[in-house]
């Protein structure tokens, strides 16, 4: 018999004298304050690696070191992945979704540490990606694997993995409503009574670390200099439309490169073609250097002078034709930076790219009607006001996260003031892009797959539910060759109606059903005339075990059968699934998952 350790001790005496309820307010206090404190440990790193490359640059020429920098920061951080943490850690939030979805909410614990150290290093030399969706990895790693050590049931860790991702939001940004809001957006966590509080807890216990260390001033200073007037409102619906445009260019350009880097096998190949066109571009365009968190802060405070810096464009700095030329390139290569980077093996997110976009989409609207389409004599919009907009647009139509977006931008601009204008033009984003893109571009991958978890009950439970979990295999095969004498011994010794028909290699060829042959089965002279290959039926369709159980589903309605075939990819009998046993299972899985006791 083993020793019972110190911390089983802990657990009984814990489970005795704190209540459950009461426990997982402690946990997601706990989590909010790690998490910060990880948050404030990527942004220091990351600040501090750029410094020491940075800052002796020359800003009046192209500098070769941009060629440099990106290749050495996605080698380094390649190497780490592939020979010390030898897993995949891209797409932090596809990762997350994807943990949830598939009813474990279980994230690897190295996902406490080592998103952060390949993230720093990404983009600190210089990879075109956020910090953001490594960070709310790291988070959600931390609430995983902390609820998993007081061993806690898994729809608990569901909701402790929400505590982790809200407190990264809240921590790195100062922005806990925000942290709340990207829980229930885009993580598609649904709030009950019993979860608001612990998110709320993690959310802002993060946000207050963040404070101490780093002060209470915004994450970026904005002073709006010019106020917001009503008669601005049909350019900023219009603008909205522009930013949704924009974000499903770069969804759709982000996935399609990302497909070309899976096509190549091997480390060397992705590395050197992701190497080669992140350093060119961040070579011609610098502010594709990093998260572009500097040119956020030139853009929204009216100080585009510097965006030229460092390039070959500088001498058109006082040029508003080869401002905007400038602008809008970026705009066009960014989703081809930050696919290289990650595709390279650099590791990063696209939270700051959508930030970074946005901005240069409001300030390249604002700038070119004042400057080069000006609408009448005295017109004029404000630059850093649309910049700001422009982020809020561009975040919502990526990510599909209209409330985030606005909340996050005020809260990291202190832009409460124009609040009506945030709220109007991410509600159009959003819309323009739902127009073309049903799912957001963290969502996109697993939606392709049928993996991915909504808040629509229905596809949320079977999405939940496992096609291995619901396969019958306890039907009597039978073979064509068999006579109908046979059929009646197996028969006789089943207690299904449906009997599976394969041929010595196990494939399928078709299915006897008990109503077809009952008029036969009781007259012995035919037992010896009739094979089963004379009286088999063609399934009505066929499942393959691949298939999403939304698919599934909807073969039992297009064919209004009871039970069906499962095939693997060869065409391999492996069972039936039957209607009640799906219906037995979601029922399972919604009193588990769905129930508003946690």
């Amino acid at each position: 018999m083993e020793k019972e350790t110190l911390f089983d001790k802990i657990l009984c005496w814990r489970e005795k004298h704190i209540k459950e309820s009461h426990f997982i307010l402690i946990l997601s206090l706990i989590i909010g304050i790690l998490t910060a404190c990880a948050a404030l440990f990527l942004k220091q790193a990351i600040h501090l690696i750029q410094h020491l490359l940075t800052e002796r640059m020359d800003v009046s020429n192209a500098n070769w070191l941009y060629l440099v920098f990106p290749i050495i920061g996605i080698l380094i951080a390649g190497l780490f992945v592939k020979y010390i943490v030898k897993d995949n850690i891209g797409h932090g939030v596809t990762k997350i979704l994807y943990a949830i979805s598939q009813r474990k909410s279980r994230i690897k614990p190295h996902n406490t540490w080592s998103s952060i150290i390949a993230s720093s290093i990404t983009i600190g030399f210089g990879g075109s990606v956020g910090a953001e969706a490594p960070m709310v990895l790291t988070g959600s790693a931390i609430g995983s694997n902390l609820g998993r050590l007081f061993k806690m049931e898994q729809k608990t860790l569901m909701l402790l993995v929400g505590c982790g991702a809200a407190g990264a939001i809240a921590g790195i940004f100062k922005a806990p409503i925000a942290g709340l809001l990207f829980t229930i957006e885009v993580l598609m966590l649904d709030l009950t009574t019993a979860s608001v509080l612990p998110l709320l807890i993690s959310s802002v216990s993060a946000a207050c670390v963040s404070y101490i260390f780093t002060g209470t001033e915004a994450m970026f200073r904005f002073s709006q200099t010019a106020a917001f007037n009503l008669d601005r409102i049909p350019y900023v619906l219009i603008l909205g439309v522009f930013c949704g445009l924009v974000a499903l260019y770069f969804t759709r350009s982000t996935i399609w490169i990302e497909g070309k880097f899976r096509k190549l096998k091997t480390f060397r190949k992705k590395f050197l073609v992701g190497a080669i066109l992140l350093s060119i571009l961040i070579y011609l365009f610098p502010p594709l250097y990093g998260e572009g968190y500097l040119t956020i802060g030139q853009l929204i405070s009216n100080t585009s002078e510097g965006l030229l810096d460092g390039s070959w464009f500088y001498g058109f700095k006082d040029n508003p034709w080869g401002v905007v030329i400038f602008l809008l390139l970026i705009v066009f290569m960014k989703g081809f930076a930050t696919a290289a980077t990650n595709g390279g093996g650099g590791c990063g997110g696209i939270f700051a790219p959508s930030l970074f976009l946005g901005s240069i989409v409001g300030f390249v609207f604002a700038y070119a009607l004042n400057y080069l389409v000006p609408i009448f004599p005295g017109f004029r919009l404000s630059e850093e006001n649309f910049a700001l907009m422009g982020m809020a647009g561009v975040m919502a139509s990526v990510m599909h996260s209209p409330l985030t977006a606005v909340f996050l931008i005020a809260e990291l601009t202190g832009g409460f003031d124009l609040f009506l204008p945030l709220m109007i033009v991410s509600i159009s984003a959003y819309f323009t892009i739902l127009l073309f893109e049903k799912n957001n571009l963290y969502s996109i991958r697993l939606a392709q797959k049928g993996e991915l978890l909504t808040h629509d009950k229905d596809k949320a439970v079977l999405t939940l539910l496992q096609v291995n979990a619901v396969i019958e295999t306890d039907l009597t095969i039978v073979h064509p060759e068999m006579t109908l004498g046979d059929m009646v011994k197996a028969i006789a010794q089943s207690t299904r109606n449906v009997f599976p028909v394969t041929d010595q290699d196990n494939v399928l060829r078709g299915v006897v059903l008990l109503d077809n042959i009952r008029n036969i089965m009781f007259r012995p002279e035919l037992y010896d005339r009739f094979k089963v290959k004379k009286f088999m039926v063609s399934p009505p369709a066929k499942i393959r075990v691949a298939m999403t159980m939304d698919k599934i589903m909807h073969l039992f309605e297009d064919t209004k059968a009871w039970n069906l075939p499962v095939i693997d990819d060869n065409g391999l009998y492996l069972g039936f699934i039957s209607k009640s046993k799906i219906f037995n299972a979601y029922r399972e899985v919604l009193q588990e998952h769905f129930s508003d006791d946690i």
